[in-house]
């Protein structure tokens, strides 16, 4: 791929499978910054790459603030302390999402033992 290589909104909205206002959305919190021609926006490989680690912070549960700061990180001549803080990131993420994950099978037992209980007197009122 050429590093002069553009791409309109159109081509990224369908590469990506989101919206166009969703694109212009992350142009207006500053995570894009494509080029103007006449009324036309002309993203850049960099916006490109910049829109896919979006998307990707994103699904990871990211906020936008934390996804601005790694990406304000990019592109450095050393990239070791944006790496650094990208693992603390992920890492409370991960513990996060361990939590979340042990609250929902708090919350199936409960579930289940409920059910099981709703059932016992079901069957108690349908012997009588």
């Amino acid at each position: 791929m050429n590093k002069d290589t553009t791409y309109t909104i159109s081509e990224l909205s369908r590469e990506f499978d989101i919206t166009p206002r969703t694109i212009r959305f992350y142009e207006d919190q500053g995570l894009l910054t494509p080029a103007r021609q006449g009324r036309n926006r002309i993203y850049s490989r960099a916006d490109r790459t910049r829109l896919k680690l979006a998307l990707r912070g994103k699904r990871l549960g990211l906020s936008l603030a934390e996804i601005k700061e790694i990406l304000q990180m990019y592109g450095g001549a050393n990239n070791a302390p944006q790496l650094e803080h990208f693992l603390k990131i992920l890492d409370t993420r991960r513990k996060a999402l361990a939590q979340q994950l042990e609250d929902i099978e708090v919350v199936l037992g409960e579930i289940d033992l409920l059910e099981k209980q709703a059932r016992e007197q079901l069957e108690g009122h349908k012997i009588k």
